[in-house]
């Protein structure tokens, strides 16, 4: 199997995971993260957002799922398609979350942009839209 194949199979296999056992199930993830990754996200910590601050570590991203997972309700998150060349994988799809706080709902299309060395992720962009999500966090 090519390594782009692989490392679809790979983030195919954890996206269905993160879908079919919700925002607490993000072991998977984790397994797949390089000690060292590189982890950023659209909101950038923006209030309310905090959480989704850069991240330069597998510790620090074990928080931000922690938080997401206490803060969000996950509904879906389904990947339609994947866009592979050499070490880089685009993963496309749509998600669908609850705020807890808020109890308000946000659906929202979900691009991430993931490079991966020797099957694990060293990168990983995740692009949403910052206005609903950020809508539905804040009061």
């Amino acid at each position: 199997m090519s390594t782009e194949k692989n490392n679809v199979a790979l983030l195919d296999e954890a996206y269905r995971y993160w879908n079919d056992n919700r925002e607490k199930a993000f072991e998977k993830w984790m397994e797949l993260m390089d000690d060292n990754v590189h982890f950023r996200s659209m909101a950038e910590g923006a209030p309310g957002m905090e959480f989704t601050k850069a991240c330069t570590s597998k510790r620090e991203l074990l928080d931000y799922f922690e938080v997401l997972a206490n803060e969000w309700e996950m509904l879906y998150y389904k990947v339609d398609e994947f866009v592979a060349q050499d070490d880089r994988i685009v993963a496309i799809g749509n998600t669908g979350w609850v705020n807890r706080r808020t109890r308000k709902r946000v659906d929202t299309p979900k691009v991430d942009v993931i490079r991966m060395k020797n099957s694990k992720i060293v990168e990983f962009f995740e692009i949403y839209d910052t206005a609903k999500v950020l809508g539905a966090a804040r009061e």
